[in-house]
């Protein structure tokens, strides 16, 4: 379900809760910036959360997180404090896409060992969980264009039900710049995973992650630093696509996040919208 840009705005918060401060969006696909005292410890729905020494670290919710979360901070004086966080609920479009390859659908046998590494190449790229603070600076669309798909919805792939899309899909022709939302570390640059074709994920520090799927080229190298704005991609139509389109994906330590509202409206539809 693609969210208003008033939906947007109600839907973004600050909460300022005793001895924690948190920014964002408290809905199923949500990034919460937290702030906290110095040396305080937060567990999140029982789950240790990585705390920078100034106290800043993030919390975020699945495509079907409960109504409520707990937060717990313990505070260097030996204090705790313990929060309900209402979570708001969303409705997903159900989407079909007929005419794919049938191989991309349902997978030979011979396709499943490469399908296997695939993902633990992935899994190892997400699994970076360091100091860094590269998510304080915020994010911009890494492309601009017009939205094909969004976060949460249900494919049907040839008629076939499919796990849910954890991306935002914005479409564009082959070799437009793929630019970094943010800084980070390259984790993956691989020129073509079965599914998602040529692939780079990226991390922003405490476990949270951009991954690009279905690029036509990829500019940068595992193990490099860049930064916001520079371009690391090109836009492409590779893996199981229908046509050239940069499907952008956020995870946070496990948990599949919605980067359209991490990011904000689109800027052409932010510009029609203040008309």
């Amino acid at each position: 379900m693609r969210i208003p840009v008033f939906l947007f705005l109600a839907l973004f918060s600050t909460l300022c809760l005793g001895a924690v401060q948190l920014d964002g969006e408290f809905v199923q696909g949500g990034l919460i910036f937290g702030k906290t005292e110095p040396g305080a410890r937060v567990l999140h729905d029982g789950e240790k959360v990585p705390v920078s020494p100034e106290g800043d670290f993030l919390i975020g919710f699945t495509r079907d997180a409960p109504a409520e979360s707990t937060l717990v901070i313990s505070l260097p004086d030996g204090s705790k404090e313990e929060r309900r966080l209402k979570v708001t609920k969303r409705e997903y479009n159900i989407q079909r896409i007929d005419g794919l390859p049938s191989r991309k659908v349902t997978p030979r046998e011979e396709d499943l060992k490469r399908i296997r590494a695939d993902r633990a190449a992935v899994k190892k790229a997400r699994a970076r969980v360091d100091d860094r603070l590269d998510f304080l600076h915020g994010f911009d669309w890494p492309v601009t264009g017009r939205i094909s798909g969004v976060y949460g919805s249900q494919r049907i792939l040839n008629g076939k039900p499919k796990w849910p899309h954890y991306g935002v899909d914005i479409a564009g022709p082959v070799g437009t710049p793929v630019r970094a939302p943010a800084d980070g570390i390259v984790t993956l640059a691989h020129p073509d995973m079965f599914y998602s074709g040529a692939t780079l994920i990226m991390d922003h520090g405490h476990g949270l992650s951009s991954t690009f799927l279905h690029l036509d080229k990829i500019l940068v190298k595992e193990g490099q630093r860049v930064k916001k704005g520079q371009i690391v991609a090109e836009m492409g139509a590779s893996g199981r696509v229908t046509g050239p389109h940069l499907d952008w994906r956020m995870n946070l330590r496990g948990k599949r996040l919605d980067p359209q509202l991490i990011v904000g409206p689109m800027p052409s539809e932010q510009a029609e919208n203040s008309k």
